[in-house]
């Protein structure tokens, strides 16, 4: 490879980094901001996140959106993982094609048309918006994504081995909890932390299926930025950041020590 093709490589690889993350970093930086202005630099300071904890209704909204997001991913985690086990497993049942569109119709589904109907649902069947219905909602939403991961690797997965565990007089439950489960773990593990982040992430859905007292933290934070941007939500934005950063890295430590060495 000659120099130009790897300075061409480096440059690109360069900007698209900077494209990706560098807005991330100017809302970290801008965080530390001693000016109550956002925009103007006014020193290094970390008052915002002080004042951060005297925010009832950002704190409020953050445990909220923690609270959905956990209940969520952890509904779609086995949600997902069931559908893509009846997805890998069983190749020819009536009405598998329906089936396999009802769990991807989520993924490719307006989010304004999937939290509208889910609010139709609700309101036909006399149930209370809040907390439970957003939780639903989400999980709703995002266990068609958790079945594609999971289902991705349940494609290359080794029957054999399910077949001489059997042979060994293990039960199917001991099967699947002793050798199927431990092996698919890394793609669960990535399953949950998706739906988990798309959770966090998402602002439609929950604005059609929530209701009063069950406020999440992008529809708090869509709400103040219509009347401009506070110090505080770049602080709390960046905590929520580190807290993802710390959930997926110890992610990715808990299953490399889990695989197997090589």
């Amino acid at each position: 490879m000659s120099s130009r093709s790897r300075f061409l490589d480096a440059t690109a690889l360069t900007l698209g980094f900077a494209f990706l993350y560098l807005p991330i970093v100017i809302l970290i930086v801008y965080s530390f901001n001693a000016s109550q202005l956002v925009t103007v630099w006014g020193g290094f300071s970390t008052r915002w996140y002080g004042a951060l904890w005297q925010n009832r209704q950002l704190l409020d909204a953050a445990w909220m959106t923690a609270k959905v997001a956990a209940l969520s991913a952890a509904f779609a985690t086995v949600v997902g993982t069931l559908a893509a086990l009846a997805l890998t497993r069983y190749l020819r049942f009536r009405g598998r094609t329906l089936f396999s569109g009802l769990v991807y119709a989520p993924i490719v589904m307006p989010e304004v048309i999937t939290g509208l109907s889910l609010l139709l649902l609700f309101v036909s069947v006399g149930i209370d918006r809040g907390f439970w219905t957003v939780t639903v909602a989400h999980a709703t939403f995002t266990s068609g994504f958790v079945a594609v991961v999971v289902q991705s690797r349940l494609i290359t997965f080794d029957r054999s081995l399910e077949e001489a565990a059997a042979d060994l007089g293990a039960t199917p439950w001991q099967v699947f909890f002793r050798i199927t489960l431990p092996i698919i773990a890394p793609a669960v593990i990535a399953g949950f932390l998706l739906a988990f982040t798309l959770s966090l992430d998402d602002l439609v859905i929950a604005s059609f299926t929530t209701g009063p007292g069950s406020t999440t933290l992008p529809m708090r934070i869509y709400s103040q930025v219509r009347l401009g941007v506070t110090p505080e939500i770049n602080a709390i934005c960046t905590l929520m950041i580190a807290a993802v950063t710390v959930l997926v890295i110890g992610a990715s430590l808990a299953t490399k020590r889990g695989l197997p060495a090589t």
